[in-house]
């Protein structure tokens, strides 16, 4: 028999659907204080900061504890939206650093306080450094049948409400978690 979650919910009043669908954990205080609550709430704002150090703090939680947290919940939900809230915003940022290797940064020039001209100047550093790196960005793929695949590698908010409501492990297959995300109530 597997450990069944509590069947309290955190979904919205009203909402029968969560509780129908997808059994959530009791948000009371645990012995490290990460509630559910809590982990979607530092989800949430790692998405914004992409800091981890920022996070944690907004929470009222240290960095040292995130990290652990994170170590315990290897693979779970609470995981996959980690690597979601690195991932959001990150296109803007690759597409900065791109657009400053491919076509170089403008530099003034000035003379006696007096701009006299620009020149374009390219980092071959960054170009490099892109080059080698892009394969670390790339998500790891999710075979269908993975409880993970209802989510898309970018889903932070779906997670997080995913995260707080619980359960903190994924649902037996893809087909549970994505009829436990997408049900209408029907």
């Amino acid at each position: 028999m597997t450990d069944q979650p509590h069947p309290a919910s955190f979904a919205p009043a009203g909402d029968d659907t969560a509780d129908a669908q997808l059994p959530a954990t009791i948000d009371t205080a645990r012995h490290d204080g990460w509630t559910p609550a809590r982990q979607a709430a530092f989800l949430r704002e790692l998405g914004a900061s992409h800091s981890v150090s920022a996070a944690a703090k907004a929470v009222g939680m240290s960095r040292q504890s995130a990290y652990r947290l994170r170590a315990r919940l290897r693979g779970k939900p609470f995981d996959k939206a980690w690597d979601a809230a690195f991932i959001t915003r990150f296109d803007v940022l690759a597409e900065a650093a791109l657009e400053r290797a491919l076509h170089g940064v403008e530099v003034p020039h000035y003379h006696q306080g007096e701009l006299i001209g620009t020149s374009r100047k390219f980092d071959e550093r960054l170009t490099v450094a892109l080059l080698a790196m892009r394969a670390q960005f790339a998500p790891r793929p999710v075979r269908d049948w993975e409880p993970a695949a209802a989510f898309e590698p970018d889903d932070l908010d779906p997670l997080c409400d995913r995260v707080e409501r619980g359960p903190e492990n994924w649902l037996d297959d893809s087909d549970l978690e994505a009829d436990a995300r997408f049900s209408d109530g029907a």
